[in-house]
């Protein structure tokens, strides 16, 4: 019989699989996933799938249906305004408190994360966008001391993975990125601390319209008030 740890190791591994096969598309909306034929994927039992597709429901890739089991979401309008009404909140917070004590090994850092961007963006590394994206905003914020809001932000940052590789999937996009993540970057150097804050407010909502565009129409996107 398997320890609790040892299932806990085993739904966290089985997490990143699933999350990664949703962002990529493996597993495309409204896909059920069937907790017997994952266990056999795997190789293991359901206990450790199963604690997996609640911690994806609770990242908002996966709905629990009753009768259905999960149920890979949907992109959905509200989810992308809720998400990133509460980025554009607490993000150039976390950058205010953390950006004032970068120093050079920080902007190494940054500079490290920001080519590996622009390599995959150049290669159409689908599976690198998301998380280099993240990488980077995590990286802005390394010295705020909010740890309640730095969790809060890795959890939308994971449901903003799957919206961003859509997002990213066209060349405008990908070079707005690119030159916005290197803005971002020079201000920061610069300690225009106040205006990097609001660059990032404006690049959080700048993606967000995008997207609005992208998933729902331009006609939707404008009802939505964006």
């Amino acid at each position: 019989m398997k320890s609790p740890l040892k299932h806990r190791t085993l739904s966290a591994a089985i997490v990143d699989q699933l999350r990664q096969a949703i962002l990529d598309g493996t597993y495309p909306a409204g896909s059920q996933l069937r907790q017997d034929a994952l266990g056999d994927t795997y190789g293991v039992s359901r206990i450790p799938v199963r604690e997996a597709l609640f911690q994806l429901e609770a990242e908002g890739l996966v709905r629990i249906v009753p009768q259905k089991g999960a149920i890979v979401s949907e992109l959905s309008l509200d989810e992308i305004n809720d998400v990133f009404d509460l980025r554009r909140i607490m993000e150039p917070r976390l950058l205010a408190q953390s950006a004032p004590h970068f120093v050079e090994d920080d902007f190494a850092g940054l500079d490290d994360i920001q080519k590996r961007f622009v390599k995959a963006i150049k290669a159409r590394n689908v599976s690198e966008w998301g998380q280099l994206n993240a990488d980077f905003h995590m990286a802005m914020y390394v010295h705020a001391r909010q740890p309640r809001t730095k969790a809060i932000v890795v959890a939308l940052l994971q449901t903003s993975d799957r919206y961003t590789r859509l997002q990213l999937s066209n060349t405008k996009a990908m070079g707005t990125a690119e030159e916005e993540h290197a803005h971002l970057i020079a201000l920061c150097r610069a300690k225009e601390i106040d205006e990097a804050c609001r660059f990032l407010e404006q690049h959080i909502e700048a993606v967000r319209t995008d997207l609005l565009q992208v998933v729902g129409g331009g006609a939707i996107a404008a009802r939505a008030g964006r």
